[in-house]
């Protein structure tokens, strides 16, 4: 088990710690679960769906990387295959809190990142942001994705969402975790590179076109990549190096040990992740950060 659960581990029922321990056990763990081990766990446990997503709250929110506020945001969603995918809020120290990444945001790109098609459920130990919220209104079935809060009776976003601004106002039809890939080429036999310019031919860019993605490398050799999601509202958008850290994080690797990172967006495009993502990992202690153009 990950130390980072150790803490945690007591606050979970004694029939969900036998049944949960062989898989977080695994020392593949990557913070989520098939849809074949929830059904095995509630089972075990005589759960049904919300209460299993409740009872994994304190394992999420042990995810988070916390050194500004110290306070830790938990979040599960559920996609529409039945995998559970955990998030958890990320800051940084010595950069700007713009920066940061919230715990709906995490969970919501930890199944996208994993080939999840749509979100019915989301679960957060504390009532979801505005920011978050119009984040969430970015996805595919976004009216009738189900709000669920410790205390309170399910809800449906647009409940916390009233009269949203979204997608539909401009005339966006290809939403948030959609299919699509949008061309791109780099002349490189670059596993990194390769893998930052397929996030980038899946990333979501309705509104700039900017499309862009990251590939990190982890000193053990295993590679992360991340890809951009905008939004209608525009300061919610998600950056690549962002999304390609939540799945760092959450697959139990440090992010002080990325050894090398590329980032690949359009030359001219009319924006540009290079500045924010070569700040963000030097601050994490990265030095070897590569920018490379779509073609």
């Amino acid at each position: 088990m990950h130390a980072r659960f150790q803490s945690v581990w007591p606050q979970l029922s004694e029939k969900l710690q036998s049944a949960l321990k062989p898989i977080i056990d695994d020392p593949d763990f990557s913070a989520m679960l098939t849809a074949e081990q929830v059904l095995q766990i509630k089972s075990a446990c005589l759960y049904h769906d919300d209460e299993l997503a409740f009872a994994l709250l304190p394992l999420a929110a042990a995810c988070a990387v916390t050194p500004i506020s110290h306070f830790n945001v938990g979040a599960i969603s559920r996609g529409v295959s039945g995998n559970l995918y955990f998030g958890a809020n990320m800051e940084f120290s010595h950069c700007a809190l713009q920066q940061s990444v919230h715990a709906e945001q995490s969970a919501i790109t930890h199944a996208w990142l994993r080939g999840e098609k749509q979100i019915v459920a989301m679960t957060v130990n504390y009532t979801p942001c505005g920011h978050c919220r119009q984040f969430m209104n970015e996805l595919r079935g976004n009216e009738s994705l189900s709000i669920h809060l410790p205390g309170r009776q399910p809800a449906k976003l647009h409940d916390y969402l009233p009269d949203a601004f979204g997608p539909v106002d401009l005339n966006i039809t290809t939403l948030l975790m959609d299919d699509i890939h949008h061309g791109y080429t780099i002349d490189s036999h670059d596993p990194l590179v390769k893998s930052a310019l397929s996030a980038a031919n899946q990333s979501h860019a309705p509104y700039s076109l900017s499309h862009s993605g990251v590939a990190l490398q982890h000193k053990d050799g295993t590679i992360f990549s991340g890809k951009y999601a905008e939004n209608a509202a525009f300061n919610p958008s998600f950056p690549p190096l962002q999304a390609a850290l939540v799945l760092l994080n959450l697959s139990g690797k440090k992010l002080e040990d990325i050894e090398r990172a590329v980032l690949v967006e359009g030359k001219d495009s009319i924006l540009s992740q290079w500045a924010t993502t070569e700040l963000v990992l030097k601050n994490l202690g990265c030095q070897h950060i590569e920018l490379h153009h779509l073609v």
